[in-house]
């Protein structure tokens, strides 16, 4: 029994030996290796756009520097015969009228509120006492070159702030020489009557210097003109062209751009360009209005156009238009326009074209 001790003893020791002298290759292999941590990843919010809160022009309800906003706007006559285009900074306008004049022709009247950045302005052309009428309608210094006598009348008869380039003392034949000039560069191209332009900033040089002209709004004054960010009529028709005849001479057209959100202005079938830019005016609205336009039996063919009596039009915006009604006091009230359910139009936010046609215009959509 002694002798078969010893071979188990010695196995049994040769046995402890070899697991306690050799590390067994795959022992760290086979333990369960440490886990990682899973990267945190920080996603930040992307800010929310802080709606504008700062002051707005009272006549498009764009941004403005708080300095215009209780400025008189500057009303400017605007030239739109065939011959005497492009018209120049029209599409800063914050509204344009489009009215009939003599022998079919119309003219413009652009309104400023601010002049900031506003490039050159024309060309210029006179006055009729239905254009002053809309100036009155806002307070406005009425910027022109001529008139007719019945103008020149009622300029004075109703008390018009009116800085007039020819028989005033506000023209100049050199550039920048005054209020207004006759641009060298027209002058190459164009007949004489077509030349007169101002800028923007000359307007604020020069009525920095003009004591005598009340350049403020009356203490109390509110332009009654409200605006949306989207003022598309909720029950409008569509309304994606709209053909505005003025008279045998001139029709308006306004096709709607759903990208940009604006109706595209076009005259005599070509896009009505400033001629500062090259770019086609757009504008985010567009009100016709219908009046009577009747003859004066003058021998110069001038007509009256009846801006009291109220009527009848439309108010398009977002590709959509509507019927409405509008009103204006004699001869310095403002023009304010209501659906046919008697409530005042909301604007869309931006400049806004206004049409001025006769009884019997054809207007289409």
């Amino acid at each position: 029994m002694r002798k078969m001790r010893m071979p188990l003893l010695l196995v049994l020791i040769l046995l402890l030996s070899a697991c306690g002298g050799k590390e067994d290759p795959t022992a760290e292999e086979s333990a369960t290796p440490e886990s990682s941590p899973t990267p945190t990843v920080e996603v930040t919010a992307e800010p929310t756009p802080t709606p504008y809160d700062g002051p707005v022009s009272p006549l498009s309800g764009l941004p403005i520097g708080e300095e215009w906003v209780n400025r008189r706007p500057v009303a400017v006559m605007l030239n739109n015969l065939k011959e005497a285009l492009p018209q120049l900074g029209q599409s800063q306008a914050d509204i344009i009228y489009e009215v009939p004049a003599e022998g079919g022709i119309t003219r413009m009247l652009g309104v400023y509120q601010s002049l900031d950045g506003v490039g050159k302005i024309g060309s210029i052309r006179s006055a009729r006492p239905y254009y002053l009428e809309l100036a009155l309608g806002h307070d406005a210094v009425f910027i022109h070159a001529g008139g007719s006598e019945d103008a020149y009348a009622k300029i004075s008869q109703w008390g018009v702030a009116a800085l007039d380039g020819v028989r005033g003392p506000y023209m100049s034949n050199t550039e920048n020489g005054n209020l207004m000039w006759r641009d060298p560069e027209r002058r190459k191209s164009y007949s004489l009557e077509h030349t007169v332009v101002t800028t923007g900033e000359a307007i604020i040089e020069r009525f920095a210097g003009y004591t005598n002209l009340r350049q403020e709004h009356e203490e109390g004054y509110v332009y009654e003109m409200a605006f949306t960010e989207d003022g598309t009529p909720a029950s409008g028709s569509p309304a994606a062209q709209i053909t505005v005849p003025f008279s045998n001479y001139k029709t308006g057209t306004f096709t709607y751009d759903a990208g940009s959100g604006l109706y595209l202005v076009e005259e005599y079938g070509s896009p009505y360009i400033d001629g500062n830019t090259g770019a086609q005016v757009g504008v985010t609205n567009v009100v016709v209005i219908k009046t009577a336009c009747r003859n004066t039996g003058d021998s110069l063919g001038h007509i009256t156009v009846d801006l009291s009596s109220g009527g009848t039009g439309y108010f398009a915006c977002g590709g959509k238009v509507i019927d409405l009604t509008w009103s204006k006091s004699y001869p310095d009230g403002q023009l304010h326009y209501k659906d046919l359910d008697g409530n005042p139009i909301t604007f869309g936010v931006g400049h806004t074209y206004v049409c001025v046609v006769p009884l019997d215009s054809q207007v289409s959509f």
